[in-house]
């Protein structure tokens, strides 16, 4: 569900709900943290790799933008914790944009500086996964509205597809 974020700025934070049948939490949980697996069923990411700067674990992603639009890069922290509700085993892994002087702007890339994310995965309880994700990023630069309009009613969906793959695919490329 895309929301207007701020009315001035024309950006989307969303909000998602969705299921992921067959695919309990932690092997949920799993897929998503696991970023070389990323590399192998996410086909926009360009680099992705994770270095310990100053004794904190900082993460930089590459993102594939289409033609004739610049790539897209991140630098972030990530948090992932499992939690006891009532009961209930619930994975939150929360990520946002940090700035790090060992890792500089590259040319020809814009820097997404404002990055934010949480997610929530639960059992749905049968054998998969209930997903809560909030995400916001400005992107930068001059993002046409047809891409704006294909990342939130194609974009999403298609990322959690992809998921439900992975893990699916998860345990034979251990």
């Amino acid at each position: 569900l895309p929301i207007l974020f701020l009315q001035q700025s024309g950006l989307y934070e969303y909000k998602i709900f969705g299921g992921l049948a067959d695919c309990p939490p932690k092997l949920c949980v799993d897929v998503y943290m696991d970023l070389n697996f990323r590399k192998q069923w996410d086909q926009y990411v360009k680099e992705l790799y994770e270095k310990t700067y100053d004794g904190e674990k900082v993460i930089y992603w590459e993102v594939k933008y289409p033609f004739p639009l610049s790539n897209r890069d991140y630098v972030y922290i990530r948090e992932c914790r499992e939690m006891d509700v009532d009961g209930r085993k619930i994975w939150v892994v929360l990520a946002q944009s940090v700035s790090v002087p060992q890792c500089p702007e590259k040319p020809g890339i814009i820097r997404v500086k404002s990055y934010k994310q949480s997610l929530a995965i639960e059992s749905d309880g049968k054998t998969g996964s209930k997903v809560y994700m909030y995400y916001f990023d400005n992107p930068g630069g001059m993002i046409p509205t047809w891409l704006v309009n294909w990342a939130a009613k194609s974009g999403v969906p298609a990322f959690l597809k992809d998921m439900q793959k992975a893990c699916r695919n998860y345990s034979k490329s251990i």
